[in-house]
C-alpha cells in the first residue's frame, strides 16, 4: 500500500471569462490535432498502400492507432489526477508530434504500422486531457456556454481533413498527412505552456498501479484485435478469435481483481459504484456504436449505392457534422441556463433513432437533398447526447477522480466505435451475401460477394456485369437498411438506459468542495 498523500491538490483556481477563452483556444489546437487525424489519414490510405506496397495490410494503419490510443486513455486520466493535466497534455502532444514525423518518414508498411501504434500512445491522451483540463477551469453549470467552441473543432476537422488529404495526395505527397501535425502540435505545446500557467498543480505522494495499467492495455488490445480481425482477416469462428476472446475475458477478470486491491487504481472501482457514472457510460458506449459506426458506413453507403466518388461522399457528411454542432451548442447553452442535463441525452437518443429509421428508407431513387436532411437529423441527435453525458460524469465524480472520469467517456466512446464498425460490418457483409447470390445470374459473383463489393468502393456497381448492375445496386441499398435499423434499435436501447440517469444539481465551482460536495453526495445516496 502507498503512503497517505502528503498534501492535497491546491484549491481550484478561478479564471475570468477572458482567461477561460484564452485557455480553451489553446486546448482547441490539441483537440483539432486529434480530430484531424481521424479524417485526414483515411483519404490517403490507398496511396500509402500503393507507394509502400502493402495493400494487404492497409486496415492496420488505422487499427494500430486505434488499439494503442484506446488502451492508454484511462491511464492518461489516472496519471493526470496524480501529476496534473498540463504535464500529461504536453506529454501526449509531444509524443503525437514526434511519432507523426516518424510516420511521414516510414519507407515500408511495417514501419508505418509500427509508428502509427506509437502515435496512438500520444493520441490517446489528446482529447481526454483537453476535456479534463476544461473541467478544471469551467464549472459543470457553466461548461455548456463554451460547448460551441469545442464542437466547432470537430466540425472543422471533418470538413478540412478530407480536403487537405486529397490536396496532399494529388499535389504533394501522402507524407504531408502526418507532417501537417508538426506545426499544429508545436503550436499546441506553446499554447499550453502559456495558457495553463495558473492551473493548479498536484502535490501528492502516490504509487502507480503498473500491473493494472498492463492488464487494462492487454485486455483492451485483445478486444480490439477481435473486432478488427474478425470477419476480415480471419473467420469469426476461427481459433485465433476464440483464443483472443478467452484472453480478453481472463485479462479483464484479472484487471478487476487488481483494481480492487490497488491503492491508486487506474480505473477506480468506486467509479462503477457511482450510478451516474455507470448509467452515463453505458449509454455512451451504446450511442458510440451508432455514432461512429454510422459515420464510417455512411460514406461507404453513398459510394456503393450511389456510385459517388470518395471525396464527394466525405463532403456529404457536412450536414451530419453541422447538425452535431447545432445540437452540441444548443444543449450546452440550455444546460447552462436551466442547470439540468438528463433531458438532452434522452431527446438526442430519440432523435438519433428517428434519423436512423429515416436513413433505412433511402433507396437509389432518393434525392441526395433528402439524404442530407436525414443526416442532419442524425447529427442533431448526436450533438445533444455526448456533451450532456460528459457533463453528467464530470459533475458526479470527486475532484480526485476527475481525470479518470473524463477519460472514461473517451475510452468507452472509442470502444463503442470499434464495436460499431465490427458489428455493422458483419451485418452488412451478411446481408450482401444473403441478397446478391439470390439474384438471377448473380452466380458469376460467387457465393460471398460482400467483401469484394465493399473493397471496390465507388466502382462496386461498375465492377459487376452490366445486366446485373441495377439489381445489385438495389440489393446494396437494401443491405444497408439492415445496418440503419440496427443503429435505430441500439439507439432505442440506449434511450431506455438513459431513463435511469440521475439528475444531480450541477456544481457552480470546478471542485466539489464544501456544500456542493455534500449536495452531490446526498443525491447519489438517495
Amino acid at each position: 500500500m502507498s503512503a497517505a498523500p502528503s498534501a492535497v491538490a491546491e484549491s481550484p483556481t478561478r479564471f475570468s471569462h477572458r482567461e477561460t477563452i484564452v485557455i480553451i483556444a489553446g486546448l482547441m489546437l490539441g483537440m483539432f490535432l486529434a480530430a484531424l487525424d481521424q479524417t485526414i489519414v483515411a483519404t490517403a490510405l490507398p496511396r500509402m498502400a500503393a507507394d509502400l506496397q502493402g495493400v494487404s495490410h492497409l486496415s492496420w494503419v488505422v487499427s494500430a492507432y486505434l488499439l494503442t490510443s484506446t488502451a492508454v486513455t484511462p491511464i492518461y486520466g489516472k496519471l493526470s489526477d496524480l501529476y496534473g493535466r498540463k504535464i500529461m497534455l504536453q506529454i501526449a502532444v509531444s509524443l503525437f508530434v514526434l511519432t507523426s514525423l516518424l510516420c511521414g518518414l516510414a519507407d515500408s508498411m511495417v514501419q508505418l504500422i509500427l509508428f502509427r501504434a506509437l502515435q496512438g500512445l500520444g493520441g490517446g491522451g489528446l482529447l481526454a486531457m483537453a476535456h479534463a483540463t476544461i473541467a478544471d477551469v469551467i464549472s459543470p453549470r457553466e461548461r455548456g456556454r463554451y460547448q460551441g467552441y469545442i464542437a466547432s473543432v470537430f466540425a472543422a476537422a471533418s470538413v478540412v481533413g478530407p480536403v487537405l488529404g486529397g490536396l496532399f495526395v494529388d499535389h504533394l505527397t501522402w507524407r504531408w498527412v502526418f507532417w501537417i501535425n508538426l506545426p499544429i502540435g508545436i503550436g499546441a505545446l506553446i499554447a499550453s505552456q502559456i495558457t495553463l500557467k495558473r492551473l493548479a498543480a498536484k502535490r501528492l505522494r502516490h504509487k502507480i498501479d503498473y500491473l493494472g495499467a498492463i492488464l487494462i492495455v492487454s485486455a483492451v488490445c485483445c478486444v480490439l484485435l477481435v473486432t478488427t480481425m474478425g470477419g476480415e482477416e480471419v473467420p469469426w469462428d476461427s481459433l485465433t478469435i476464440k483464443l483472443l476472446g478467452l484472453a480478453a475475458v481472463v485479462l479483464f477478470v484479472a484487471c478487476i481483481v487488481q483494481e480492487r486491491r490497488a491503492s491508486e487504481a487506474i480505473l477506480p472501482p468506486r467509479l462503477f459504484h457511482n450510478p451516474v457514472f455507470f448509467v452515463a457510460n453505458t449509454a455512451n458506449l451504446l450511442a458510440s456504436i451508432c455514432m461512429l459506426g454510422g459515420i464510417v458506413f455512411m460514406p461507404l453507403f453513398l459510394q456503393l449505392a450511389f456510385a459517388m466518388p470518395a471525396d464527394a461522399s466525405g463532403l456529404m457528411l457536412i450536414p451530419l457534422t453541422g447538425g452535431t454542432v447545432l445540437g452540441a451548442v444548443s444543449s450546452g447553452q440550455l444546460v447552462a441556463r436551466i442547470g439540468r442535463y438528463k433531458r438532452f441525452p434522452l431527446i438526442g437518443l430519440a432523435t438519433t433513432c428517428l434519423g436512423s429509421l429515416l436513413l433505412s428508407t433511402v433507396t437509389r431513387d432518393t434525392s441526395l437533398a433528402l439524404v442530407c436532411v436525414f443526416l442532419a437529423v442524425n447529427g442533431l441527435g448526436i450533438g445533444l447526447i455526448m456533451p450532456a453525458l460528459l457533463v453528467a460524469v464530470q459533475n458526479s465524480v470527486d475532484v480526485r477522480d476527475l481525470g479518470s472520469g473524463t477519460a472514461s467517456i473517451t475510452f468507452f466512446r472509442s470502444m463503442g466505435g470499434s464495436f460499431g464498425v465490427a458489428l455493422f460490418g458483419a451485418v452488412l457483409i451478411g446481408r450482401l451475401n444473403g441478397l446478391i447470390p439470390s439474384l438471377p445470374g448473380a452466380d458469376v459473383l460467387g457465393s460471398s460477394p460482400g467483401p469484394a463489393l465493399l473493397h471496390a468502393g465507388p466502382d462496386a456497381i461498375a465492377s459487376v456485369p452490366a445486366a446485373l448492375q441495377s439489381s445489385v445496386g438495389t440489393a446494396i441499398a437494401e443491405a444497408f437498411h439492415g445496418v440503419f435499423l440496427l443503429s435505430a434499435s441500439l439507439s432505442f436501447v440506449a434511450f431506455l438506459v438513459a431513463l435511469f440517469l440521475k439528475e444531480l444539481p450541477l456544481r457552480t465551482s470546478t471542485g466539489p468542495s464544501g456544500d456542493a460536495a455534500k449536495v452531490v453526495a446526498a443525491a447519489l445516496a438517495d
